[in-house]
């Protein structure tokens, strides 16, 4: 954990890094990291330093400790070099941490305070974290990062400056310049909410300006009688359904209707029954001139007064020809037209039915389990009793 304190305090670097080096050439040959190394280290290095190290049985630890994989290669011949050998008396190496060491400070956040030292004659950087709160360290300055020094300056990347002071200084400048332009910020964005504002109003205010009415009474499709509680209202409208020509149903009245203004086939033309009208039964019955067509004189009721008129045999029918209406003609043709062919779309349409019923039931029937030989079976046999019915 990292955080900041009132009371930071330098770190005594031979203390922190002084038990570090001595390490180092061990770290670049096993792959096992020392235990009395670990607590000197950061919380979020050593949890990485632990987690990684067990998942490789060859890789050297050293990797761990520097974040910048371009650079563990430089790392792993700084620490393999004669120049970190431990003095054979002391045991530790020898660096001259007031002359050799150089180091700067920064505060990056709120909660973290880091260091870089810098070991030039080394060439090692170590990038120190202050914490606070660490069960395994306690609080002070812990390793964050071992690394090689870049060139041409150690603190390029790092930047920072010579004292803690100063480091803090600099962060509350740079805070509260965050803080003004952020004021400045807010300040100026009320006058384009101010405007978005009034757009909403804009439009919200189009509903404000249409009138109010009361919808109007839809009146129902339903025929007004069928709003009686009435049993004869209720029989008046479902009586309207008596008009509804079925689908499937070929006979249709008004059709049937239609075909009897039809003129009959040559020479079949109808006597309308008008003899109770004029009281002659000789006069001949004649179609209307739109309705040209052949007819025929019905036999006289007394052969003496037709033989009188014609001469001829009573008992013999004469045609009489009659101009007939181009006009008719086509009007007739038309109608006869028409009945055919709604007589074929109505014909196609049950064949089309039933097709469609036996494919259903064929399906249905092999989702049964059924084979198609057993259900041709079936078919037939129902097919030899239809006929056995008819006959």
């Amino acid at each position: 954990m990292t955080t900041s304190t009132p009371a930071i305090k330098q770190p005594n670097l031979e203390q922190v890094l002084g038990h570090v080096l001595p390490t180092l050439p061990a770290a670049a040959l096993s792959a096992t990291p020392a235990e009395n190394v670990l607590p000197l280290l950061s919380p979020i290095l050593r949890q990485r330093v632990k987690l990684l190290s067990s998942s490789s049985s060859t890789d050297p630890w050293i990797r761990l400790l520097c974040y910048d994989v371009a650079k563990v290669p430089r790392l792993t011949e700084v620490a393999k070099s004669d120049r970190l050998e431990p003095h054979p008396v002391s045991g530790e190496v020898e660096v001259d941490w007031n002359y050799d060491a150089e180091i700067r400070y920064r505060r990056v956040d709120e909660e973290t305070f880091q260091a870089l030292v810098s070991l030039k004659e080394l060439n090692l950087a170590f990038r120190l974290v202050y914490c606070i709160g660490d069960p395994e360290g306690g609080d002070g300055w812990k390793v964050g990062e071992v690394s090689v020094t870049e060139q041409p300056s150690p603190f390029s990347s790092f930047g920072g400056v010579s004292s803690i002071a100063e480091a803090e200084r600099q962060f509350n400048e740079s805070k509260s310049k965050t803080t003004q332009s952020s004021g400045l910020s807010s300040s100026r964005a009320p006058v384009g909410l101010e405007d978005d504002d009034d757009d909403d109003d804009d439009y919200w205010a189009r509903y404000d300006a249409t009138p109010a009415r009361t919808p109007a009474m839809k009146r129902s499709p339903a025929p007004q009688s069928t709003r009686g509680v009435g049993a004869t209202e209720e029989d008046d409208y479902y009586a309207q359904y008596d008009d509804v020509q079925p689908a499937m149903d070929n006979h249709d009245p008004d059709e049937e209707a239609a075909l009897q203004d039809i003129a009959p086939p040559l020479g079949l033309g109808g006597r309308p029954s008008n003899a109770g009208v004029n009281g002659s039964d000789e006069e001949e019955v004649e179609l209307n001139e739109t309705q040209g067509a052949w007819t025929l004189a019905n036999p006289p009721r007394s052969p003496s007064t037709q033989s009188r008129r014609s001469g001829d045999d009573p008992n013999l029918l004469h045609p009489h020809p009659r101009p007939a209406s181009s006009a008719g003609s086509n009007a007739s043709v038309e109608k006869l037209e028409a009945a055919a062919a709604k007589q074929e779309q109505s014909d196609f349409g049950v064949k089309q039915h039933v097709s469609r019923s036996i494919k259903s039931l064929y399906m249905l029937s092999r989702a049964s389990g059924i084979d198609r030989e057993e259900f041709e079976r079936i078919v037939q046999t129902e097919l030899d009793t239809l006929g056995l019915m008819e006959d």
